[in-house]
């Protein structure tokens, strides 16, 4: 049996967790049953390379504009020439200008996503949910907490959604010397605790929380934090950290492409986002063996086992995340204790083989009924 023609489709191919995750799968999926094909419209990266590197084929099909029409007919020839069998939206955006295609697409077998909470979401884009929702062979979640509010905003059964957990490769620990190294290599002494955010400077992650935090900690008390990662508010940022006067303390990275490097050496992650799915940075914390401090939003509780994989603080609350971090930055012990706990639950339960596994499983399930009906039709 020749291998069957899917496409996975995002809006954009920036560095995010989504992405980050569309990588994994492409790269998971047996090459001797599925031809994958990425089509993204905006923002590509380095993680378009790292595909094409390993033998998948991308396409850029740019995108200007929130409406083009020009846009929409060069979309619809390709996929009317390339008769995709089944084609995998992982954004809202590629989701509605895939649905408002179907119909003129009646062999092709669609696949909707959930990648969060999305309550920022008006009204009317829940109402766009709804409508590519009804339409959908299959969903797809990266969480529970996903799938529950999608289900309530939109009206549909949960029991539709498939719950597909993020998938991490876990990588060799650095030795004790190349940690020492590495630190020294970034100007971080051994007896200075570092705590390291990863993540788009975006308000979901909620940046002026942490920094909040900080700043309510005394100056010598205070662990030293680098953040990695880029996105509209950088300079909002810059000027947070310039008004609280944390300049000796925060370092502002940009966008780095070895952020799992960066956990290695680093003594904790934290997370204040105030919106998460499944969060592939903590998973990639978890998988080096990183301590993390995270919100309770979202998917955050289905990864972090508070007290015991990581530490979690209530959502928005900058008094509480600045006793967590004075309370983690002051216990080298209990770092070190949560890192092997996680290090241990990601191995167990987040494998990218188990990804790949139960997302094939979703589109074989969809195709086969679709062959199905086919056949009960004729």
């Amino acid at each position: 049996m020749s291998a069957r023609r899917i496409l996975i489709v995002s809006d954009e191919m920036e560095v995010g967790g989504s992405q980050r995750q569309i990588v994994h799968l492409l790269r998971g999926l047996d090459r001797s049953k599925w031809e994958p094909t990425l089509l993204f419209f905006r923002r590509p990266s380095f993680l378009v390379d790292e595909l094409r590197a390993a033998g998948i084929r991308c396409i850029h099909l740019p995108k200007s504009g929130r409406l083009s029409l020009r846009f929409v007919w060069r979309l619809w020839q390709l996929l009317r020439r390339e008769r995709f069998e089944l084609i995998h939206a992982y954004s809202l955006t590629a989701e509605l200008w895939i649905r408002a295609l179907l119909p003129l697409l009646p062999s092709t077998r669609f696949v909707a996503s959930v990648r969060g909470l999305c309550l920022v979401y008006p009204t009317w884009q829940w109402w766009l949910k709804r409508w590519i929702l009804g339409r959908a062979d299959a969903v797809i979640s990266n969480s529970r907490a996903g799938a529950r509010v999608t289900a309530e905003k939109t009206a549909i059964d949960e029991r539709r959604i498939d719950v597909i957990l993020n998938g991490i490769d876990i990588p060799d620990l650095l030795s004790g010397s190349h940690r020492r190294s590495a630190r020294q290599l970034h100007g971080i002494s051994d007896a200075r605790v570092t705590g390291l955010f990863v993540g788009r400077l975006v308000v979901e992650k909620n940046l002026p929380l942490l920094l909040d935090a900080m700043a309510h900690i005394p100056a010598e008390q205070r662990p030293q934090l680098l953040l990695a990662g880029d996105g509209p508010l950088a300079w909002q940022i810059d000027e947070q950290i310039e008004r609280l006067d944390l300049a000796a303390d925060v370092v502002r990275l940009g966008e780095r492409t070895d952020t799992r490097w960066l956990m290695q050496f680093c003594d904790f992650l934290v997370l204040p986002s105030r919106e998460e799915g499944l969060s592939n940075v903590i998973l990639e914390a978890m998988a080096a063996r990183l301590a993390v401090l995270a919100s309770d939003a979202g998917g955050n509780p289905e990864l972090v086992e508070n007290g015991r994989t990581g530490v979690l603080f209530r959502s928005d609350d900058a008094a509480e995340l600045a006793t967590k971090l004075q309370e983690l930055s002051a216990d080298a012990e209990l770092r070190a204790q949560l890192g092997a706990a996680a290090r241990e639950a990601a191995q167990r339960d987040y494998s990218l083989a188990a990804l790949g596994a139960a997302t094939q499983a979703v589109y074989e399930r969809v195709l086969d009924e679709s062959s199905r009906h086919n056949q009960d039709a004729g």
